[in-house]
């Protein structure tokens, strides 16, 4: 295979030869399948977004969860430790044109981030889905409430561990 035919990393991965991933605020960058993501940890999450903020991305477009309950080994830069969840934040960069994505590692016995609701207003109701269907809390939300689900509803439908089953349909007559 010729050097341009060669497949890319996995993801994750640093490049073939390389010492280490790049960095970004101290943060671990990988590339898979083109889409630049970094890395961190909770404990630095709230100042790489402060930093990202300031580095010019304007408008963050998602904030989501994931559980690897399942999937444990899964491939990260070196000196990312995987935790069960993640959450995962687009932003974007209107003036310079350019997307990232933000992988933060949470742990499973202390689901808890910083709200991102200071730095992007419209972060709100995505850190609202992501506590209602994954039970991840973020400190200093407005108003950290289900928003899905019934205010009454026992566990978080998308976690790997949630039971599953079913809700009975109840069908009206039509009418005549």
């Amino acid at each position: 295979m010729s050097e341009e035919q060669t497949a890319p990393p996995a993801a994750g991965e640093p490049v073939a030869g390389d010492e280490a991933a790049p960095l970004l605020h101290g943060c671990p960058v990988a590339e898979p399948l083109g889409q630049r993501t970094v890395h961190t940890d909770r404990a630095r999450y709230l100042a790489l977004m402060e930093a990202l903020y300031r580095d010019g991305f304007e408008s963050c477009i998602g904030v989501s969860g994931v559980d690897y309950l399942t999937h444990p080994g899964r491939a990260l830069p070196e000196g990312v430790t995987a935790e069960r969840f993640e959450v995962v934040v687009e932003l974007l960069s209107f003036s310079r044109r350019e997307r990232l994505r933000v992988r933060c590692q949470v742990p499973a016995g202390d689901p808890v981030v910083p709200s991102l609701f200071d730095l992007w207003p419209g972060s709100e109701a995505h850190e609202r889905e992501t506590f209602d269907m994954f039970g991840i809390r973020f400190t200093d939300h407005p108003d950290l409430t289900r928003i899905l689900m019934p205010e009454d509803w026992e566990g978080h439908p998308l976690r790997k561990d949630y039971a599953t089953g079913h809700v009975p349909v109840q069908f009206k007559e039509a009418p005549r």
